[in-house]
């Protein structure tokens, strides 16, 4: 950029060289051109920035090359076509400051040869880290805003869609590599996965000539969603590898640095329909489109390039050679050509380009300022600033430009890129549209920095919905993810929940457990609340159980009203009637017991129904207990000169009953006052129920409980076996034996089938054994003289008996 005394402004007087020729498709980067023409001529109008000095400009290509933006650099430092390094052509118009570098690659290659002259140089590409080195590049100024959290935004985008099995395509050059670095974290946070990663070369920018064999490697993928990240430049070689009519079935998600509608003019756009694209969201400069309008050769006809842009732009060069500039597209403006060719929307590019000429045009007028306090007039070259005195000024430089936004030219103070998201639109007759669809403002609040929306999306020709770019199909509600060994996070298998646990929602790692009082439903996607049950007497099984109990009740009572009614004969005399009354009266205790194990447990229950088994079972072994001693005592005593004559006495017999009965009460009373059961509820046990249930206290007490029972029975089951075959006409010891041992039986099965069942069935197993048990003793002890009371009353007399003992001589 020159500083020009007085009035003018430099354009284009050279033709640019042949080998430009193929690079000449690049249209749309005219449009920088015209920003910055359009930044010139109002900054030389304005009466209050730089009064009576105008500013003029130098433009060259870049060629997209390394060795030819070197070339031109020297070029312009020497002002020769063939430049000599170190040496200079120019006289007047002096330069004092360098806006370029489209691209971090070409901002690097003219910032080591201006660096050693100490130029300015103010690059309106994208942000580059790598650039705000200040110890390699300390000359070097970027006026683009930072793009610290596009790989956020890209990420949330992908999130948003749930594409979780995506292609990466980025530059093979540091910012490339550093962009796969920040985005491929920010997809890890989010589970989302690299089907694959695919760089370009881009060191030689030949596009014609580079590997097209990425391009089948992208098709072949199953990821739908594919990021691609690097400047317009590079990415080129897109446009070149894409098969014409071939469509890839692919959403491209474009970064901000790459114009997706920049394309050669034989090149087709139907590929990347569809395609969302983050640009930078800039506001409109006043003015500019309408100056757009007015550009054409007739008004700048000294512009060279213009000419040769307008007739290669309206396609008039390749077929007439001669054709007057008149006669090509007469009557038309930039704004009627297609959008690949050249966009009246101002470019990010334009946009930042615009920027930096205003920041040099602020420098010079604080120097301008500052220069006026010393002296009283500045005329001729002795004012025009050295290129190096800028650098301290630029440093501090911030202003609004036309249209409100603040811009700072220290890149710490630079402000963060806030995106537009636009959908990439193209129709069969190539007319191309760049649609807004939401926004990306990385300073907004968690959970409102992104907006879309969805149903202005145009997926393609081929979709009607969001298309789906995932590894593994979503695993639904009552199912969760599988990882399988070796394979990505995204890559998995769905395995329906365990019992009793569910999942609610799609894709979730595990499932949960319902709360106590609710249980899983049978597509274990939801959580159904439990009904409430217990051992009722109105079902089936409770009225069974009840049945059993008063049956046998009533055949207790009927047997103590036979041995009542025959309390005089020989068989109910016979070992003690008493305690036959007494087993009686305890065994029909038994069998009501059971009935508190019936209905829903209370408190009063609950302390009851275990403490009475215990002691009327206890009572009714005593008794046995006491009957099988007796039985061995009273052939002691017949023997004449027995010692313990006087002992045979019911008392005996009663004291037994008392003691051992005695100790059980206390058991059950030192259980009853520690620890006592009490009413509580089983959520687990029955899937779908909640059990009510005696919680038993203490399970010390309560096994302690059964062990005494056990060892009465025991003891009894000895002295009933070494005392069976004793002579006697009514010998009980037999039938003792059988009873004990059926009793024994069953409470020892008891044990573990207790300890394996839990809720209703506990309770059942607990009722069956007391009425097994309860049975058992009075079949085998009461039913056989039953039998001879009432079918055989002959072998129940005195006359009988000793015929019997004349005939057998015992029974």
């Amino acid at each position: 950029m020159r500083v020009i005394n007085g009035k003018g402004t430099a354009l284009f007087t050279s033709q640019p060289k042949e080998d430009c020729e193929s690079y000449q498709w690049l249209h749309k980067n005219f449009q920088q051109a015209m920003a910055l023409k359009f930044a010139v001529e109002e900054i030389n109008k304005d009466p209050v920035l730089l009064p009576n000095i105008s500013l003029g400009f130098q433009i060259y290509n870049a060629y997209h090359s390394d060795t030819r933006t070197l070339e031109s650099s020297l070029q312009w430092l020497t002002g020769r076509t063939q430049p000599v390094p170190n040496y200079s052509c120019r006289r007047q118009d002096k330069s004092v400051a360098v806006i370029g570098g489209a691209t971090s690659a070409l901002s690097v290659q003219m910032g080591t040869l201006f660096d050693l002259y100490r130029f300015p140089q103010l690059s309106f590409g994208p942000f580059d880290p790598i650039l705000n080195d200040k110890i390699q590049f300390p000359f070097l100024y970027q006026m683009a805003p930072k793009d610290s959290f596009l790989p956020q935004g890209i990420v949330q985008l992908l999130v948003y869609f749930k594409w979780t099995w995506v292609g990466l395509v980025t530059t093979d050059d540091l910012r490339g590599e550093e962009f796969l670095q920040e985005v491929t974290g920010e997809m890890a946070k989010h589970e989302v996965c690299a089907s694959f990663t695919e760089k370009i070369p881009v060191s030689e920018r030949r596009h014609e000539e580079s590997e097209m064999d990425f391009m089948p490697r992208i098709m072949e993928s199953a990821a739908r969603a594919v990021v691609i990240h690097g400047d317009t430049d590079s990415l080129m070689i897109l446009r070149y590898s894409q098969i014409p009519f071939v469509p890839t079935y692919k959403v491209w998600i474009a970064t901000s640095h790459w114009d997706i509608t920049m394309r050669p003019n034989y090149v087709d756009n139907y590929n990347f329909h569809g395609a969302l694209t983050f640009t930078y969201m800039t506001s409109e400069l006043p003015g500019f489109k309408s100056f757009l309008k007015t550009v054409n050769p007739n008004k700048y006809p000294e512009d060279i390039i213009l000419k040769e842009f307008w007739l290669s732009a309206f396609q008039c060069q390749n077929e007439y050679e001669h054709l007057e500039l008149e006669q090509c597209a007469p009557n038309t403006t930039l704004e009627d050509l297609p959008i690949f060719f050249f966009d009246m929307a101002m470019s990010i590019q334009s946009y930042t380009l615009y920027n930096a000429v205003y920041a040099v045009a602020w420098v010079l007028h604080e120097m301008l300022l500052r220069t006026s306090e010393f002296t009283s007039e500045v005329t001729g070259e002795s004012w025009v600033p050295h290129p190096w005195q800028l650098h301290s000024f630029l440093k501090d430089i911030r202003f609004n430009n036309s249209a409100g936004d603040q811009v700072f030219v220290d890149e710490k103070r630079s402000s963060e890129a806030h995106y537009d998201i636009r959908n990439y639109v193209t129709f069969l007759n190539d007319t191309e549209f760049l649609v807004k669809v939401g926004q990306f403002t990385p300073n907004a609040p968690a959970g409102q920095d992104l907006f879309m929306c969805e149903e202005g999306i145009d997926w393609g020709f081929f979709e009607e919905k969001v298309p789906r770019s995932v590894c593994s199909d979503s695993c639904g509600p009552g199912y969760r993810k599988t990882r399988e060994e070796g394979e990505p996070i995204c890559c998995f298998s769905c395995t329906q929940c365990p019992e009793g646990q569910i999942s609610n929602q799609m894709d979730v790692d595990s499932c949960e457990k319902c709360p106590g009082d609710e249980y899983p439903n049978k597509n274990r996607d939801q959580c159904v609340p439990k009904s409430v049950t217990f051992l009722d007497v109105g079902e089936p099984l409770g009225m069974l159980l009840l049945s059993i109990a008063f049956s046998f009740t009533l055949l207790t009572n009927l047997v103590l009203w036979v041995f009542v009614k025959f309390r005089d004969t020989p068989i109910v005399k016979a070992n003690n009637r008493a305690l036959s009354y007494t087993l009686l009266v305890s065994l029909n205790f038994c069998f009501l017991c059971s009935l508190l194990f019936l209905g829903r447990p209370t408190t009063a229950t609950c302390l009851l129904r275990q403490a009475t088994f215990g002691v009327v079972f206890t009572v009714s072994v005593s008794c046995i207990l006491a009957k099988t001693i007796m039985v061995v005592l009273a052939f002691r005593v017949t023997r004449p000169g027995s010692r313990i004559r006087l002992w045979v006495l019911s008392r005996v017999a009663n004291s037994v009953v008392f003691i051992c009965s005695g100790i059980q009460v206390i058991l059950c009373g030192i259980w009853l006052g520690t620890s006592p059961p009490f009413p509580d509820t089983d959520p687990y046990s029955e899937p779908g129920h909640i059990i009510i249930q005696c919680n038993e206290g203490s399970d010390i007490a309560f096994y302690c409980v059964l062990g005494y029972m056990g060892f009465l029975a025991l003891g009894s089951f000895t002295v009933a076996f070494l005392a069976r075959s004793l002579p006697d006409t009514f010998n009980e010891a037999k039938f003792i034996t059988f009873s004990m041992l059926v009793f024994c039986s069953v409470w020892i099965s008891f044990l573990p089938t207790y300890q394996s069942t839990k809720g209703k069935t506990m309770v059942v197993v607990e009722i069956f054994s007391i009425l097994a048990s309860s049975a058992g003793l009075l079949g085998c002890i009461f039913i056989p003289k039953c039998y001879v009371i009432l079918l055989r009353p002959e072998r129940n007399t005195q006359e009988g008996i000793k015929r019997r003992v004349n005939s057998k001589g015992t029974i």
